[in-house]
């Protein structure tokens, strides 16, 4: 169990350093993670709900972030290029995110070619319950991007890595609340970029 939580506290710390130096970043973070914590709380009543939240509010705010606002060039603060980090990242690199990110925008004109998916839900008699089965389409999206990601992880870094990987995105939402809970305060203070300096990743994301 130790040697699962000092991973999981790597994995969170190079997510970090690497990929969260714009605050403007940071702060979408914050909004998804807010938005994924109330995804997970309606999940309990209304799961194709919970879906729509998490993307089109907790995911978009959270690739937007990574996509148009974090820095793309050298690394000076960890020594590495930009490549470099995509190569070493554990799970969706941008490449991979762009890829998943496609299938989602693309799957609803799935359900305006068969409604039904192949028999697989009900025939909606309403824009409403259209927008439902959309919903838990997408849930299914999210599910199968995580296992799929994990058992990839399990042929090519190992059971622990792949196990360590899932638990950190299920409960990255509380965690970047936590973690950028003060991003919009810098931001409003005129501060880009996060200058703070961490060498310690055991403190500093425990």
């Amino acid at each position: 169990m130790t040697a699962f939580i000092e991973h999981l506290r790597e994995q969170r710390w190079d997510d970090h350093r690497y990929y969260h130096h714009s605050r403007i970043n940071q702060s979408l973070h914050l909004v998804s993670a807010v938005s994924f914590v109330c995804a997970y709380i309606m999940a309990f009543w209304n799961p194709a709900m919970a879906a729509l939240i998490g993307w089109l509010g907790a995911m978009t705010t959270r690739q937007v972030g990574h996509l148009v606002f974090e820095p793309k060039g050298y690394d000076a603060k960890n020594q590495a290029t930009h490549e470099h980090k995509e190569n070493i990242k554990v799970g969706y690199n941008l490449r991979r995110k762009i890829v998943l990110m496609s299938i989602w925008v693309m799957s609803p004109f799935c359900l305006l070619i068969d409604n039904t998916l192949g028999g697989t839900m009900d025939t909606p008699q309403s824009l409403d319950e259209f927008i439902r089965n959309v919903g838990i389409l997408w849930l299914c999206l999210a599910m199968g991007g995580l296992l799929f990601r994990t058992m990839q992880l399990f042929f090519s870094s190992g059971i622990q890595t792949g196990l360590v990987w899932a638990t950190k995105i299920i409960t990255d939402p509380f965690h970047d609340i936590m973690l950028y809970r003060t991003a919009p305060l810098h931001l409003l203070r005129g501060e880009l970029i996060d200058q703070s300096t961490r060498h310690n990743h055991s403190s500093q994301l425990s």
